[in-house]
């Protein structure tokens, strides 16, 4: 974070300062902000906010322990630690996210970028990274930090020396983008896909679209609303914004278009359409799907003015998409594992089928290890029942399914009768990696999913022996 004095960030976020032997008007504080007090290191502010299980205020002690000058709390505690009381930690965050950036923004060199969709979010925030910090000093969180807490945090890392910020916006409610949007009004703007991801929250589809929408209706003339072209609810967003369009996609009408996609064990190639030229790139991620986040991220470093070539070599050089997303892990003895499990919607959860399908030679056995979809609401059932049919309709030849939440996936593939496949329901992860360790033979492609489980997050990790 850019210097500023205790005073400075006490009347930023309007609250009121209790001093620990320093100076008020010229101590600067400029170390990181963090919420969590393991993340907390020498010269860092830690924000004690309240939370659905546990609150901060608890473990301020430890923040302080680990180095903290500064605790902003909702509470004054009984600490060796200057305090700033704020009747509400997370409105106080989000100010001093927007004055940061204002700061740096008034010095004239930093650009923004804001990606939201209800899938590839945080693939597309890694690819602009690879592209951007390329071009010059960068700042996108490695994590998934893309809510009203993570967005803001990580809008506190850019410095004067900061060129280009990346920030993730998710939602879980119509407003939350605008929210974000309200602190940093970003010069690029993406919207991805529109999906069923959290549509339990939203209430349907038609909510979820007026959500992400929220990414471009309040983006000024001057900048630039990155669409996808091959998604209705997307394009529509078109007659929302008044930036300029730039569209990506397969169709032909995109300015930034992908044809002739291929998926292998190796990677996923494909030929990139713009001003006119054409070049195949073959990125070292898995999934055709992230050929529409390859392409979202080149349309929007190409309206921040970088050349073409020099985004397609960086994206060519990334290793993977993220932790646990298509995340190849291979084992000694020939089983491979793809490790897609941080997340999981009816979408994502297709695609990452259809690429276990494609990838897996004749002479492999595919299997898939399968959790929840979360966060489906009324469209649960349904959903979890597409799933398990497709399974069977793709050929996959085993299937594991983990937990009661996704007996339908199991349900629905045991009633295709014209598959020959297996399918087994077990109560969790452990009983998963049992059944796995027992019955994978060299060369099978394990492909691990679900949604928000830690457990089968580590399950995949445990299979390939994986210790990271």
């Amino acid at each position: 974070m850019i210097a500023l004095t205790l005073r400075e960030i006490a009347d930023t976020v309007g609250g009121e300062l209790s001093l620990a032997g320093a100076d008020v008007e010229s101590t600067p504080v400029s170390g990181e902000v963090h919420t969590d007090s393991r993340k907390v290191e020498p010269g860092a502010i830690f924000f004690a906010l309240p939370g659905e299980v546990t609150d901060g205020h608890l473990f301020a002690g430890a923040a302080v322990e680990n180095g903290a000058v500064l605790v902003i709390v909702e509470r004054m505690l009984d600490l060796p630690v200057t305090q700033i009381v704020v009747p509400d930690g997370v409105a106080a965050l989000a100010d001093l996210a927007r004055e940061v950036v204002a700061r740096v923004r008034a010095l004239g060199t930093l650009r923004v970028v804001a990606v939201t969709g209800s899938n590839g979010k945080t693939t597309t925030k890694n690819m602009l990274r690879a592209i951007l910090e390329r071009q010059g000093p960068t700042v996108a969180p490695f994590g998934s930090f893309n809510n009203h807490v993570g967005a803001p945090i990580s809008m506190l890392g850019v410095t004067e020396q900061t060129r280009f910020l990346v920030v993730e916006m998710g939602a879980s409610a119509i407003g939350e983008i605008s929210s974000l949007i309200s602190i940093v009004t970003p010069d690029v703007g993406i919207v991805l896909k529109v999906g069923l991801a959290h549509v339990g929250e939203f209430g349907g589809p038609d909510a979820v679209e007026t959500a992400k929408s929220e990414m471009v209706t309040d983006l000024p003339a001057s900048a630039v609303a990155v669409l996808n072209i091959d998604d209705p609810r997307v394009a529509r967003m078109a007659g929302k914004t008044r930036a300029q369009v730039s569209w990506f996609g397969l169709g032909a009408d995109a300015d930034v278009r992908g044809s002739d996609v291929e998926a292998t064990a190796e990677g996923t190639e494909f030929t990139l359409h713009v001003e006119g030229r054409q070049r195949r790139i073959r990125l070292r991620i898995l999934g055709e799907h992230h050929v529409m986040n390859a392409l979202a991220a080149i349309t929007a470093s190409r309206a921040l003015g970088v050349d073409i070539d020099d985004a397609a070599d960086a994206l060519e050089g990334l290793a993977r998409a993220a932790r646990w997303r298509m995340e190849v892990q291979p084992r000694e003895d020939g089983v491979i594992v793809l490790n897609d499990a941080y997340n999981a919607s009816p979408d994502s959860m297709a695609a990452a089928l259809k690429t276990l399908a494609q990838i897996v030679r004749p002479d492999q056995r595919s299997v898939a290890v399968l959790g929840e979809m979360a966060e489906l609401g009324d469209l649960a059932d349904e959903e979890h029942d597409r799933i398990g049919r497709l399974v069977v309709r793709l050929n996959i030849r085993k299937l594991v399914v983990v937990g009661q939440a996704a007996r339908h996936i199991h349900n629905a593939a045991g009633l295709e009768g014209s598959w020959d496949g297996e399918s087994v329901l077990v109560a969790d992860a452990d009983e998963a990696y049992d059944v796995l360790r027992d019955e994978l033979r060299p060369g099978d492609v394990v492909l691990v999913k679900s949604s928000g489980s830690a457990g089968l997050r580590f399950l995949g990790d445990r299979v390939a022996g994986v210790t990271e």
